[in-house]
This record gives structure tokens, sequence and C-alpha cells, in this order.
């Protein structure tokens, strides 16, 4: 009979408990930095509707195998991780880590325990003197690092030494440099995304997401993602479209163009089928050109608390059974699922006692019972293991959606080829249109004559392509001397019109002999996204309502729909603008149609 084998370090840290949670628990980054090798997963579901993960992965010229258990956490608290060995001298190895407040309430004390099995005398020795040690060194050495992080706010505890090209390769990268920062959507942040290109950590390289870089540099999330999509056209990253997982947020389908991506997929992990949702799970990613340095794909860690930190709770219940987790949730709305597909509820908590949860074979129940508060009892109803998942639904995403990225100008620009198969339609929830028209256009060329009116014309629509991309909208066409444009939330689109108004303004002050007036109509609603000529566009309700109240504008005037003035974000904006009530009958629409009007600029501001 075997014996269990345990080895415990404990570390006190001056940074704080939080620090040293996002650090320690992000366990795919730590394994990269202790030099684990990535492992390849084979995911094989079961008879009731669950599924088991197989690994494998190469140490030099040994094989290792096995079975990975999920990881069980309790956000901030501790987390824990198993693996079975289907071969060689180990039967298991578990990993048990637990965080707590220091011993004078200032900073943080971390018990760093590994159990291992050892299936013969050869596992035995292995473990001596190898496996602890070597674990030893990895939490000191990574402890250090740790420390050094929160101490001198450097941008990541697992730094690595950067890449060395050769002379060729390091030209290349110069030259797409240098077309880099001669490209309007560079930025001047060329070279600090080549430097972390070849600094960063392979996990961070497998799926690069524009708006995560935004946030660690503290740049403009727009110049971050033009910045991406003009490195993909000279060749410094690659581009794909991924299919997330509604549950587990995985990429488990992914495809380098849109008309290749499937209408829905299947996640083996979670084992449910699910539906592409431009707005939702489609994400655009990055990941470096191989021939500026090749990322082998692979997982350092599968399931680990900071890949998925929307997670406060994931814990494996045996059947029957019922355990109290200790854990402080803040107040916000919960989603109460398990790993295995089933049922799901949806708890909001104002704080206090967190309900206890039941899960049944059809059903999961919240019931507030009196459990102390900073605990959560879990109760598994079931005739089988469950692991059942506490996630907060206010988490903010990185993901770039595809319904964000596709309406912006700079893509349109540079991947107007990357378009949905014909006859492919893609509802769209929520989009934002403007629609504009010169007034007296007509006139206009028979007062000055055709060349100089179309010169005016011209700038007229270059100031109000520069406008729209300065508001993360795109230009979806124009029509005579009308523009349809589109914005993802209803406030790029607001401000955007203003700022063209005043421009408008300005423009006329520059050229009192030939003024342009421009009338604008905003409006927002769902619609339906398709290919029309080569490029992506839009059809609906809502296209006909924007395109309408446009038509109800005079010159310099903005005619906006309900709905944009009940947006909480848009009626932020016009506290400070005089909006007029009207309601008429439009054509197409067979009742009435309320709307505002904001007139012309010099009368639109409200007094002090």
């Amino acid at each position: 009979m075997s014996t269990l084998l345990s080895r415990e370090f404990v570390r006190h840290f001056e940074a704080s408990r939080a620090q040293v949670w996002e650090a320690l628990a992000d366990t795919a980054r730590y394994n990269e930095f202790s030099g684990l090798p990535k492992h390849d997963i084979r995911e094989e579901p079961q008879t009731d509707g669950s599924v088991r993960f197989y690994a494998t992965a190469r140490i030099g010229i040994v094989t290792l195998d096995w079975e990975d258990i999920p990881q069980e956490w309790s956000a901030g608290n501790w987390f824990r991780h198993r693996r079975l060995f289907l071969k060689g001298p180990l039967k298991q190895l578990n990993v048990h880590v637990r965080f707590e407040d220091g011993p004078k309430g200032d900073g943080c004390t971390v018990h760093y325990r590994t159990d291992i099995e050892p299936r013969n005398l050869i596992g035995g020795i292995l473990a001596r003197n190898v496996i602890f040690p070597v674990n030893e060194r990895n939490f000191s050495r990574t402890g250090d690092m740790v420390e050094i992080w929160a101490k001198e706010q450097i941008e990541t505890p697992y730094p690595t030494e950067p890449l060395e090209l050769d002379e060729a390769h390091s030209q290349r990268l110069e030259n797409a440099l240098a077309r880099l920062d001669a490209s309007r959507y560079g930025h001047g942040l060329g070279r600090q995304l080549a430097d972390w290109l070849l600094s960063a950590q392979e996990i961070d390289l497998m799926h690069i997401r524009p708006l995560r870089l935004a946030r660690l540099w503290e740049e403009n999330e727009r110049h971050v993602i033009e910045l991406c999509l003009e490195a993909v056209k000279i060749g410094l990253l690659e581009s794909r479209w991924d299919l997330l997982c509604p549950r587990c947020k995985g990429a488990k389908l992914s495809e380098s163009s849109l008309d290749a991506l499937p209408q829905g997929a299947h996640c083996p992990s979670c084992n449910v089928s699910y539906d592409r949702d431009f707005a939702r799970n489609v994400e655009l990613t990055f990941q470096p050109a191989a021939s500026i340095r090749k990322v082998v794909h692979g997982e350092f860690c599968l399931f680990g608390p900071m890949s998925t930190p929307h997670v406060r709770l994931q814990v494996r219940i045996a059947p029957g059974g019922s355990e109290s987790i200790e854990t402080i949730l803040a107040p916000g709305s919960y989603r109460i699922r398990t790993l295995e597909p089933g049922p799901e509820q949806i708890v909001d908590f104002s704080g206090g006692s967190f309900p206890t949860i039941e899960v049944g074979e059809e059903d999961i129940t919240a019931e507030t019972d009196g459990t102390a508060t900073g605990s959560v009892t879990l109760e598994n109803r079931c005739q089988r293991p469950r692991v059942i998942i506490v996630e907060a639904r206010d988490w903010a995403e990185d993901a770039l959606t595809a319904h964000r990225v596709t309406i912006m100008q700079a893509f349109r620009h540079l991947f107007a080829e990357d378009v949905l198969r014909g006859g492919d339609e893609v509802g769209i929830a929520h989009i934002t249109l403007m629609f504009t028209d010169l007034s007296g256009s007509t006139a206009l060329y028979e007062k000055i004559g055709d060349a100089p009116a179309y010169g005016l014309v011209r700038e007229h629509f270059d100031f109000l392509s520069r406008i729209v991309r300065e508001h993360e909208g795109g230009v979806v066409k124009t029509i005579g001397d009308a523009v349809m444009a589109s914005f993802a939330e209803p406030e790029n689109g607001l401000r955007a019109t203003l700022d063209i108004r005043s421009h408008v303004l300005d423009f006329n002050r520059q050229h009192p002999a030939t003024p342009i007036g421009l009338k604008l109509g905003l409006h927002t609603g769902p619609c339906i996204a398709v290919t029309l000529n080569g490029r992506l566009d839009y059809f609906g309700g809502t296209v006909n309502m924007a395109a309408r109240l446009q038509g109800e504008a005079g010159p310099g005037e903005i005619v906006i729909s309900e709905a944009i003035a009940d947006d909480p974000a848009a009626a932020e904006i016009l506290k400070s603008h005089w909006l007029e009530q009207d309601r008429r009958a439009i054509r197409g629409f067979k009742n009435p149609v309320s709307f505002r009007r904001l007139p012309p600029e010099d009368t639109a501001l409200k007094p002090e």
C-alpha cells in the first residue's frame, strides 16, 4: 500500500493578500515561469453529460499521461488541483495553496502544500529528491518576484528574457515597424508592441487581446485596436475569429476569416452546443506572425482561477454531500451553475448572508437560511459528483467582440474583404446608426461649378469619416451626398453627431461664400448584418428609422429617437442641450413616431 508524501512551504508576503492571490492563482503563468512544459488536453464526454480531461506532456525523453481534475477554489482564500497519473512512478500529485492575512493584519501568509502518492520506490525517491525541492525553489523564486512586482508596480510578476532575433528576423521586424509608424493607425505604439511580442510569456501571446493591452499600457482602447489591425496587414501579427463558449468563456473554435465562421459550435469542456452571437461570443484575437515569434499552442494549466476571474467559487461536492465554504462575496448579481451541463440560477445578492445553494438534476435553488456572513453552503442533491460554480455577472471582459470591431472605421478600411459568406445573416441585438445628408448640394454645384463643389463635398466626407472614427464608429457607405455610419454604443454615436455639427460651423467659417448645411439623424436598436456589394451592411427597421429621422432634420439640426434619448449614457450628455419634443407620421411606419430635435448649435446649448 503506497504512502502519501507531503511537504508544505510557508511564506509571509509584504504584498497585500489581493496582490498575492492575483499572482499565485494565475497558475498558467506560474507554471510557465517555473519552466513546466505545455500539455495537450483530451476531453472525453461521459454518458451522464460530464466531461473527463486527460493530459499528455513531455519532460525531456519522458512522456507523462494523467487525468486532470478541474481545479477548485474560493477566490482570495484557497485553490487546489489534482492530477491522477495513468502510468509511471507516480499515482497522483495534489497541490493545495491557502491564503491568510498576515499575523498583524498586514501583508499575506501563504501555505503551499504538495501531496504525492508514489506508485513505487522510484516514485518516492523522485518525490523527495526532485519534485519537493523543485517546488520549493519555484515557490521561493516566484515569491521574490511577486514582492518586487507589488512594491515597484512593474507590469508583471512573471518577467521573461526578451527573445533575441537573428539579423534577418531583426531586419524584418524593423521594416514592419517603419511601415507601422508611417501608418495613421500606429499611434506611435509600434515599438512598444514589438518589445512586448519579444518579451511576453507565451500564455499572453496565444490569444492577444487589444483591450487587455490597452489596460496594461494605460493607452486609449481604440488606438491599441487600430494598432493590432494595422500590424496584421504589415505582417507583424496574425488574426483569428474565436467562437467563445458562453459558459466557460473558452475559444472552442477559431477561423482566420469571418466567412469561415459557422453559426454555432460545440464546447467539449462543458459538453454543450451554442449559437454564434456577434455581440457576445465572437471575438477577434491576435498572435505573433510566425516569422517574428512562433507560438506553440497547448495548456500550461487547465481551469486556473485567474483564467476565469469572474468565477468566485468552483468546488466539487460529492453525491448527496454538503460543504460550507469560507468566502466573502460582494453585493451584486451572480450566476449559479455547474461545470457539467445542467440548470442555472441567477442570484441578486444585496449583502449579509449568501443563500444556501442546492443543486439538483433539474434545478438549482438558492434560499437564505441564516448562514453566517463570510461563508456559502453548497449542497449536492444529485447521485453523482457536481462541480458547483458561483460567478459574478458584472465582470468586465477583455473580449474584442465582432460587433465592436467590425463597426470600426479602421477595420472597414483595412479588412474590407473580411465579410460574411453569401446568404449568411447575423442578428445584431443593439447597434446605433447615424445618417447624414447635405442640404442644398444641387444648388451648390450650380453656384460654383462641379469641380469646386465636389471638392467641398469630399472635404465634408473626410471630416465626417475622421470624427466617426474618433468615436469608435465606421462609415458603412455613402449614398450620393449622404453618409450612413454605425456605432456600438448610443453615447458614441451621439458624441459623434454633436462633434460633426460643431465642425460644420467651423467649416462654414472657413468657407463663408459656400456654407453647407448638414442634416443628421440617430437611432439605436436591433438589425441584421449581411454582406452586400462585398462589404458588411445592415438592414431592418432600425436602419429605416434612422434614415427617416434624418429626413425630419433641417440644416444644422440633429434628430434623435426616443431610444437614444432614453439611454442613460446618452441622456447624461443631453443634459446640457435643448431638446424639442416632436411627433409626426413618418413614411413606412404605421403609427406616428415621437422623437427629439436638437436645433442648430447656436441655439442648442442651455444657458448657464
